[in-house]
């Protein structure tokens, strides 16, 4: 039986495991954004599918491995509520992209407009600055830069709501059938989530930076 070590579990985790945890689970989410963009260009096909599986289950394993470090440290680097916050939503983001990539294939959507693409497009770009955020948190005396990328992720959101209009006032224009709107309402509002949770993850950043600076 292992001896239990009270004084390596009260100090804070070699290495700062949980933002190295976060770098992976962001970086993650980029791949799955720019697979999902990927498709968007070049359709679904078995490969596709295969690595949208293998990043979901990447992305649950950092969660899971998060979560488990998180219940085996007494003192964390920043608030134990944040990591859970942060952590969650990192997983959100890969799960609701793989989610409208397989449903793209149980929907038989092969084809897919400009307006789509350019929804795929802006999620990438809320990915990225997302990672940034993510790569900086540990830098918390750095507040100007951070809420600067705030700012930018902001801008991004917007852009994306603007898209999420766009193809919804198409959506709802009469070509579509019925069965047609609720496919590709589910596939618009999956990737808009996604985008939100990206969102999210960045207003969590900036308050934790905000808190410990």
């Amino acid at each position: 039986m292992k001896k239990f070590n009270l004084l390596k579990k009260m100090l804070p985790p070699e290495e700062k495991i949980f933002y190295d945890l976060f770098n992976q689970s962001s970086e993650t989410c980029q791949k799955t954004a720019s697979l999902f963009l990927e498709i968007m260009h070049n359709k679904i096909n078995e490969d596709r599918l295969i690595s949208a599986k293998k990043l979901k289950h990447q992305s649950n394993d950092l969660t899971k491995k998060t979560l488990s470090e998180l219940n085996l440290t007494f003192i964390t680097p920043i608030d134990r509520e944040d990591i859970q916050v942060v952590a969650t939503l990192l997983n959100k983001i890969t799960k609701r992209i793989v989610k409208a990539s397989f449903n793209l294939r149980v929907y038989r959507l092969s084809e897919h407009n400009a307006n789509m693409i350019k929804q795929a497009e802006t999620l990438v770009r809320a990915v990225n600055e997302m990672n940034y955020l993510v790569a900086h948190l540990k830098d918390v005396s750095n507040v100007k830069e951070i809420m600067d990328n705030h700012t930018n992720m902001r801008e991004i959101e917007s852009h994306g709501d603007e898209i999420l209009y766009m193809l919804m006032d198409d959506l709802f224009s009469g070509k579509y059938d019925a069965l047609t709107v609720i496919k590709l309402r589910d596939i618009y509002k999956d990737i808009e989530n996604a985008m939100d949770s990206c969102s999210n993850v960045a207003d969590t950043i900036l308050n934790i930076v905000l808190k410990h600076s």
